[in-house]
C-alpha cells in the first residue's frame, strides 16, 4: 500500500477524502491510484467501467492494492439504471415494478441479492435507492426509478430497500433529497424547481426519507432542485437550510451526505462544479460526486484545490471540511466491518419472479380475461417506439421485449421507430404507417415507453391500431395511459427481466 505522499498535508488529505471522482477505462488508472496514496477515499464507477463481473473485482482489487479501505461506488438501481449489465439490461426490476407488487419481503430480498452482487466484486456504496415520489407524471428523470406516487408505499419500500442492501454489506445511499418527484424538468439539464409548501414536503416527499433513517441508511443523495418552501435561493445540494437545518437538525440524520453529480448542468451551469463543490460542503455535504461525465486527474486537483483555498480564504471553515472528510472514514470503517459472506441467501432467479409479479395485463373489451388471451406461435414484427434516453438511464443499455421473444421464437423480427426531431402527432402517425409497412403481414407487438408523455408515441399506437387491431402492446415506462391494443402489458420498467417476463406472457412460453 502507498503511504502518503511527502508534502500532502492534513488540509489537503481532507481536500481529496470528500471527493468521489470517477474515471475512464476498465483499469485502475495511474493519476487515481496515485490521489489515493495522497488521501483520496472513494472512487465512483459507472458502465464505462465494467466489462464483467471478473473484471470489476480485479478492478476493486486494484484499487484496494493502494489503499484497502477505500469507498467504491456505483449507481446500481437495478431496473432502467444498471451499471453492472449496462450492456445486457438488468437481472433486476427497478424500483416502480417492486412498487407495484408491493410485497416488501420481496423488495428487500432483491436488494439484498443485488448487494450481494456488488459486494461479490468488491462494491460497498450503492447511490441507491430513489426515495422520491413521483408525483408528478410528466417527470423525465425519475418516473420507473420511483416506488411509485403513494407516499406510504415509496416510504415502506425504501426502507425495506436499504435494510436489504445493507444486510449484504452494502452502504445504501437514499436519493434524491429532499425529494425529485414532484418535477417535469430534468437536473441533467437544467435546475428544477418544486413550488409546493412545506407542509406538503414534509408530508410527502419527506416520508421516504424519514423511513431510510429509521432503518438505518449509511448514506444520503442530494439533489440538485430549488424548493423556495425551504430556501428560496439555493438549490438542495447548496443550500445549509435543506442540508444541515432539516435533514441534519430536524430529521436528526447524522450519515454521510453525498451530492448528486455536480457536473449535472443544475450545477455546473449555474455555479460552476468548483464553486458548487465549495458551497456544498459549507451546506453540509460530506462528498462530492463527480465523474459521469468530467473523469480525469484535472478535475480531481482543481476541486481539490478549490476547496483548500476556501478554507485559507475564510469561506469555508476548516472543521466543517474536517467533519465532512471523518463521515467519509467512518462509512469506510462500516463498510470494511459489514463485508459478508458471498452466498447466495434468496437465489439468482429471485429479480425475474419479482419482474413476472409485478405484470399487469389488460386483454381488449370482448376478448375475455388474460387466462384466454391465444399466445403466439409464428414470429412476431416488434415495433419499438422509441422515446429519447435520459442521461442518468443512457443510450446504451437495451431495453423491450424483442430479444427474448427471439429467444422464444426464433425469426422474430424488430424495428425501432421514432417521432425525430419534431415529435409531434404528424411526426408519430408517421412512425405508426412505417410500422405498419415494415411489419407485412406478420403480428405486430408494438413496445412503448411512457406513451402519456409521448403525444407523439400515442398517434403512432392510434395509426397502429386503426390498421392493425390486434397489436399486442407493452408498456415498459409508467403505465398512465389508458390500456388498449388486443392484450396490453404493462411491466412497470424496461429491464431486461422486465421484457422476458412479458414475452412469457405473450407466447405463453415459461422462457429457460
Amino acid at each position: 500500500m502507498t503511504t502518503l505522499a511527502s508534502g500532502t498535508d492534513t488540509l489537503t488529505r481532507d481536500a481529496l477524502t470528500v471527493l468521489q471522482p470517477g474515471f475512464t477505462g476498465t483499469t485502475a488508472p495511474d493519476w487515481l491510484l496515485r490521489r489515493l496514496g495522497e488521501g483520496l477515499a472513494s472512487v465512483g464507477l459507472f458502465g464505462r467501467n465494467i466489462a464483467s463481473p471478473a473484471q470489476l473485482a480485479a478492478l476493486t482489487a486494484q484499487l484496494r492494492a493502494e489503499r484497502d479501505d477505500v469507498l467504491v461506488a456505483i449507481d446500481e438501481e437495478g431496473g432502467d439504471v444498471t451499471r453492472l449489465e449496462v450492456r445486457s439490461g438488468s437481472s433486476f426490476p427497478g424500483n416502480h415494478a417492486l412498487g407495484a407488487v408491493d410485497d416488501v419481503e420481496l423488495t428487500h430480498q432483491v436488494a439484498h441479492e443485488l448487494g450481494r452482487r456488488l459486494a461479490s466484486c468488491g462494491v460497498n456504496l450503492n447511490w441507491a435507492p430513489s426515495a422520491d415520489v413521483n408525483s408528478d407524471p410528466r417527470n423525465p428523470v425519475i418516473g420507473v426509478r420511483s416506488f411509485g406516487a403513494d407516499t406510504e408505499l415509496a416510504a415502506r419500500h425504501t426502507a425495506a430497500y436499504v435494510t436489504g442492501l445493507q444486510s449484504a454489506g452494502v452502504a445504501a445511499c437514499t436519493k434524491h433529497f429532499p425529494g425529485h418527484g414532484d418535477t417535469a424538468v430534468d437536473s441533467h439539464h437544467a435546475l428544477p424547481r418544486i413550488d409546493v409548501s412545506a407542509e406538503v414536503l414534509a408530508e410527502r416527499e419527506l416520508a421516504p426519507f424519514r423511513a431510510a433513517i429509521a432503518a438505518g441508511t449509511r448514506a444520503v443523495m442530494s439533489a440538485h432542485i430549488l424548493v423556495p418552501a425551504l430556501d428560496p435561493e439555493r438549490p438542495a445540494t447548496l443550500s445549509r437550510r435543506i442540508l444541515s437545518g432539516l435533514l441534519r437538525d430536524e430529521l436528526g440524520y447524522d450519515g454521510l451526505i453525498v451530492t448528486d453529480g455536480m457536473e449535472m448542468r443544475a450545477i455546473s451551469g449555474t455555479y460552476g462544479i468548483e464553486r458548487g463543490s465549495v458551497l456544498a460542503i459549507a451546506a453540509g455535504a460530506d462528498a462530492i460526486c463527480v465523474g459521469g461525465g468530467l473523469a480525469d486527474d484535472a478535475t480531481v486537483l482543481r476541486l481539490r484545490d478549490a476547496l483548500v483555498a476556501a478554507v485559507r480564504a475564510g469561506e469555508l471553515p476548516e472543521e466543517r471540511l474536517a467533519e465532512a472528510a471523518d463521515r467519509v472514514r467512518t462509512l469506510a470503517r462500516w463498510a470494511g466491518a459489514a463485508r459478508v459472506p458471498a452466498e447466495t441467501t434468496h437465489g439468482t432467479e429471485i429479480g425475474l419472479h419479482a419482474a413476472r409479479r409485478a405484470l399487469t395485463v389488460t386483454t381488449a373489451p370482448g376478448l375475455g380475461s388474460p387466462g384466454t388471451f391465444e399466445p403466439l406461435t409464428e414470429p412476431p414484427y416488434v415495433a419499438a417506439l422509441t422515446p429519447v434516453a435520459n442521461i442518468a438511464v443512457g443510450d446504451e443499455t437495451p431495453w423491450g421485449v424483442a430479444a427474448e421473444l427471439i429467444h422464444l421464437l426464433p425469426g422474430t423480427v424488430t424495428g425501432s421507430f421514432s417521432a425525430g426531431d419534431d415529435p409531434d402527432d404528424e411526426a408519430g402517425q408517421g412512425a405508426g404507417r412505417a410500422a405498419l409497412q415494415a411489419a407485412g403481414p406478420r403480428r405486430i407487438v408494438a413496445v412503448v415507453r411512457d406513451e402519456h408523455r409521448h403525444p407523439w408515441m400515442a398517434a403512432a399506437l392510434d395509426a397502429l391500431l386503426a390498421v392493425r387491431p390486434d397489436t399486442i402492446v407493452v408498456e415498459m415506462g409508467v403505465p398512465q395511459a389508458t390500456p388498449r391494443g388486443a392484450l396490453h402489458i404493462a411491466t412497470h420498467g424496461a429491464a431486461r427481466v422486465c421484457g422476458r417476463a412479458a414475452a412469457e406472457v405473450i407466447t405463453g412460453v415459461l422462457g429457460t
